[in-house]
């Protein structure tokens, strides 16, 4: 299998990091490459795309952050190259700075040869389809670069009395809001080439798909905005399944998007090497999917998105 949603913690990263919460109410693991190999080798997954999740590197401001994006970019085309055919790499890009982001999106992917981009939900308080980040996201359509969009802690906070932390139920609403964002302002209209890849399913977007079309209906201010085929166009988009292989996901999602936008992941080691066997059983329990729509989407899938990884696999073979 290739698993998509595979996160690491370089030690660049994490001296950075320096003790500070990076997801509230979250126990922050550690990690070394030999440690996912190990995970990676027990459950039967070839490859692994990293990236770095949430806050990316948004707890530090302009010089600062773009120097830790270079680092952690340059320590994970070192790990492709120590570990060639095993691990991928998402970039890690310095936004809210659009023109730096692009920047290094230039060097991880044309210097370093990365594999696409990671991208949070939302960057100091703007989702993703702020007009703002729409020159990125072009560029990342024209090259035809897979984004991966992971959720990041909302911008609101809940009352105090809710005590939970937001990765257990906030991330998935966040990734719906980020999608909503660029359905309703039109972008994904606009960038029918944006290869955005949803974390743990996309959220609650299967649920939710029907309801959002009803947008017009509910305030006729929004007809406008609408996007031509909101269905349409959650169903071109790709969607992984870390903490969601599950009887009670899978099949509205498949629904939604078919079989071959939807990809393998783990979340490992935000989610222990536990939950990768927990994950890994229900993808292979789910009674949904041929055999041959069970390869794809714990393999050949992932491989059409990512050239370079496909290339590097063949090459290691």
């Amino acid at each position: 299998m290739i698993d998509v949603h595979h996160h690491a913690i370089p030690p660049v990263y994490a001296e950075a990091l320096g003790g500070k919460t990076a997801i509230p109410g979250v126990d922050y693991p550690t990690w070394t490459p030999e440690e996912s190999l190990e995970v990676m080798d027990r459950h039967g997954i070839d490859a692994a795309v990293l990236s770095i999740t949430a806050p990316g590197v948004t707890f530090l401001e302009g010089d600062a952050s773009r120097k830790l994006a270079r680092q952690v970019n340059e320590y994970f085309a070192e790990l492709i190259r120590r570990h060639p055919g095993r691990f991928g790499a998402f970039a890690v890009l310095p936004l809210p700075d659009v023109a730096a982001a692009r920047q290094e999106l230039a060097y991880a992917v044309d210097e370093l040869g990365l594999d696409g981009v990671g991208l949070l939900t939302s960057y100091e308080g703007r989702y993703l389809g702020d007009p703002g980040f729409e020159p990125l996201l072009a560029e990342l359509a024209e090259r035809g670069l897979p984004v991966h969009v992971h959720p990041m802690t909302p911008p609101s906070k809940d009352l105090a009395t809710f005590d939970l932390p937001p990765s257990l139920y906030e991330f998935t609403f966040e990734t719906t809001r980020t999608v909503a964002s660029l359905l309703f302002s039109r972008t994904l209209d606009r960038l029918p080439g944006l290869r955005l890849i949803l974390s743990h399913a996309g959220g609650t977007l299967p649920f939710l798909a029907q309801r959002m079309t009803y947008g017009p209906t509910i305030g006729a201010y929004l007809k406008d905005r609408a996007p031509e085929d909101l269905i349409g166009s959650l169903g071109r988009l790709h969607y992984d399944i870390a903490m969601s292989a599950t009887e009670y996901a899978l099949p509205a999602l498949t629904k939604l998007a078919g079989t071959g936008n939807i990809l393998f992941g783990s979340d490992f080691p935000f989610m222990p090497a536990a939950h990768t066997t927990e994950n890994t059983e229900g993808f292979h329990a789910f009674p949904g999917w041929s055999g041959e729509e069970r390869a794809a989407i714990g393999r050949t899938n992932a491989l059409g998105l990512l050239p370079r990884l496909s290339e590097r696999i063949d090459k290691a073979s």
